[in-house]
């Protein structure tokens, strides 16, 4: 799987030379981010943390927030890891802090040790320093502590010349259950598909800056198919995980869906074909997952108009129910609403919908006999809360994932004890 890295200097994601020499000033990370997201992971690297230069903090904690972000770059104490944790990174990357005593203190699966690797020798401060420790035997002192490795081929970094799969493939066997993310000189799909089947990722950031990699056939390059016509079963999901129905995709229909970031596929009979081209009921694509086998791929949208099916129903089989249901159905009557109901009435008068919010929530605590009629009367409400605001439960969801990735907890006590 390919891993998009976004490198900070300065407030500007950049991209150097053997770490050392400017060879691309890419501007604002944010848009940059927007596009990598579809792929799954981003890193994050803060270089001017990593030298001791400053850094781009602030920054870095924007990216977490809309994106499932890896970040490196100045992490060298417990406090400071455990602060990227709290803030929504899903894994952070410790370089020459990677020590047991402080991988022991931190949640084994959220932590990935950086080792930069020059003639078979791990090297450290910004690549200039000699460890005298072999790039194994490091990884053997390590593994049992992090989920993974983030290993760079310092003499292959940014050249685009390739990277060194044989190097690659004794890394992957060295981590053993460890994960492995191969850095330096990544520059072709068949590079990360060969990467794939050997049991690592590959971390690449020139080659998809300079264009000479396509981010839709970097994230294709390790699927298969056993068909004739070479396609990939696609699951369509929206933001909260409900199948909307099943296509098909191939890599020219990956690539257009990639680049335009809406939904593209390839209709056996048709040939591709874009969601909501005609009809208006288009999708945002969010993201692209590839299932375990390789043979099948998942896209999660965010669906526009009536839905995904062409009878006009939200999913291929039928209308959905329950809270998605409903927080659409308040989302479309926001400004739609028939004057005199009772939504208009809460939609329009934010006191009336603050006193039945605080009503509700004082009936739910207080019964046993009803908890899920108060429940419902309780969700209905908040529901109607988040669509007076503009808000989702798309968006709702991503914040309880965001809480549940943080190690620092706060105490749960009532405000009159605080």
């Amino acid at each position: 799987m390919i891993v998009p890295s976004i490198d900070l200097q300065g407030g500007r994601a950049v991209q150097l030379v053997g770490g050392e020499e400017l060879a691309i000033d890419a501007g604002d990370p944010q848009p940059w981010l927007e596009r990598f997201a579809l792929a799954g992971d981003v890193a994050v690297i803060d270089l001017d943390g990593a030298r001791g230069e400053g850094d781009n903090r602030e920054l870095a904690r924007a990216l977490c927030d809309r994106a499932d972000v890896r970040v490196g770059g100045g992490i060298r104490s417990y406090e400071t890891a455990c602060s990227w944790l709290d803030a929504g990174a899903r894994q952070i990357i410790l370089g020459t802090a990677a020590t047991p005593e402080l991988l022991g203190r931190l949640p084994r699966e959220r932590v990935l040790v950086a080792l930069d690797e020059k003639g078979g020798e791990v090297v450290t401060h910004g690549w200039r320093t000699s460890s005298g420790t072999q790039l194994l035997e490091r990884i053997a002192q390590l593994r049992s502590s992090c989920a993974g490795f983030l290993v760079t081929f310092v003499e292959r970094e940014g050249r685009l010349g390739g990277t060194d799969l044989e190097r690659a493939k004794a890394t992957v066997e060295a981590a053993g259950d460890c994960r492995v993310t191969i850095a330096g000189g990544v520059t072709t799909a068949a590079e990360i598909a060969e990467l794939d089947r050997l049991g690592a990722d590959a971390q690449v950031g020139m080659a998809l800056y300079r264009g000479d990699l396509e981010l839709g056939d970097a994230i294709a390059a390790p699927l298969t198919s056993d068909r004739s016509d070479g396609l990939w079963p696609t699951v369509v999901t929206d933001e909260l995980g409900t199948a909307l129905g099943l296509a098909w995709s191939s890599a020219r229909s990956l690539r257009r869906a990639i680049a335009a970031r809406r939904g593209v596929y390839e209709s056996r009979k048709r040939g591709l074909w874009e969601k909501g081209a005609t009809s208006g009921n288009h999708q945002e694509l969010l993201r692209v997952e590839l299932d375990c086998d390789r043979d099948a791929v998942r896209f999660v949208v965010r669906q526009h108009g009536n839905g995904f099916c062409h009878l006009d129903t939200r999913t291929c089989w039928g209308e959905d129910r329950g809270l998605a249901r409903l927080a659409r159905r308040l989302a479309a009557r926001r400004d739609a609403a028939p004057d005199g109901s009772n939504t208009a009435r809460l939609l329009r008068d934010p006191a009336l919908l603050a006193s039945k919010l605080r009503e509700e929530a004082e009936e739910l605590g207080a019964t046993d006999a009803d908890v899920v009629h108060e429940a419902a009367d309780l969700l209905y409400f908040t529901l109607a809360r988040l669509a007076a605001a503009d808000a989702s439960l798309a968006h709702v969801a991503r914040e309880l994932d965001r809480r549940e990735r943080r190690v620092s907890r706060r105490p749960c006590r009532d405000k009159e004890s605080r």
